[in-house]
């Protein structure tokens, strides 16, 4: 599921333990935006124990946004976080398709030394005109790419536009084009963070405009939201079809052993992974 991405401070230890008991669909614990430079060592060590320390929460599948490629930390930021647990890794203010498969070779050069079975997948976040102007081919770029983000505020600073981020026209353009990409490209696409957080009913509507948009969801900065989000993103008919399609596909050889674990449905490979997200579609459409 791709309805709500909730982005945790990878400095803040509380914060840390208590997202134990959230339910996002992706809880994101950060390193670049929400952490201070004199803090990012402290951040990636504290991420890096709390995955190693198998608290993560079962519902949730497991994120960690590293530094932009050109920060020079990403290698130690991988280095830390590269665990068995983690499902995916959230790349900021990527440009183009090759700072993406760049970072994905890294990963993979990584897991294949360490043995980790799982697939990491990516989430290349569109902060840049560039970025927009490429969205596509960053989309397209690898089949590890699960979904694009739209990264309103920085967005905003490289376009120098000095308005509220509420006042659409300002980026409507970037905004509807993101989701018409990563549609193209078979993946999901995240809506930017909602900043004002007592203000729900803003949330719901800019919500409400991003789903008609063709995103699947919102990244979101406060748990409050989860709920409001998950209830205005709910799985849509075609979705609980395919998700029931997945599960009989599935069910012996993830749940007990019989068949080999990826198969072939509808002309696509299907795996353990999907079995999951098929899970969570019933789940979420009480079904």
């Amino acid at each position: 599921m791709f309805r709500s991405l909730l982005f945790i401070p990878g400095n803040n230890e509380r914060f840390l333990k208590k997202s134990t008991n959230l339910h996002p669909d992706i809880l994101c614990f950060d390193l670049e935006d929400s952490v201070p430079n004199n803090e990012k060592v402290i951040a990636r060590n504290l991420v890096g124990e709390f995955l190693s320390s198998q608290e993560g929460n079962n519902e949730s599948s497991i994120y960690v946004r590293i530094n932009a490629v050109d920060s020079g930390l990403v290698d130690n930021d991988l280095e830390m976080v590269l665990k068995e647990g983690l499902d995916g890794i959230v790349l900021p203010k990527i440009s183009n398709r090759q700072q993406v498969i760049e970072v994905i070779n890294k990963i993979d050069l990584i897991i294949s030394e360490r043995n980790i079975g799982s697939k990491i997948r990516v989430m290349p976040s569109i902060e840049t005109a560039k970025g927009v102007i490429n969205a596509n081919s960053i989309a397209s770029a690898h089949g590890n790419v699960a979904a694009l983000i739209f990264g309103v505020f920085d967005f905003l600073y490289d376009m120098n536009v000095d308005v509220e981020y509420d006042d659409y026209m300002s980026y409507n353009y970037a905004r509807s084009k993101i989701p018409v990409d990563a549609r193209a490209a078979d993946i999901y696409a995240l809506d930017g963070i909602w900043q004002k957080v007592n203000d729900v009913e803003g949330l719901i509507k800019d919500a409400v405009l991003a789903k008609k948009l063709g995103y699947s969801g919102k990244t979101l900065i406060h748990p409050s939201h989860i709920n409001p989000i998950h209830e205005i993103f709910r799985p849509t008919k075609k979705q609980i079809e395919w998700a029931k399609k997945v599960i009989v596909a599935l069910q012996d050889s993830v749940e007990k052993g019989n068949t080999r674990g990826a198969i072939l449905l509808d002309g696509k490979m299907i795996d353990a992974v999907h079995y999951k997200q098929a899970k969570a579609v019933l789940k979420a459409s009480n079904q």
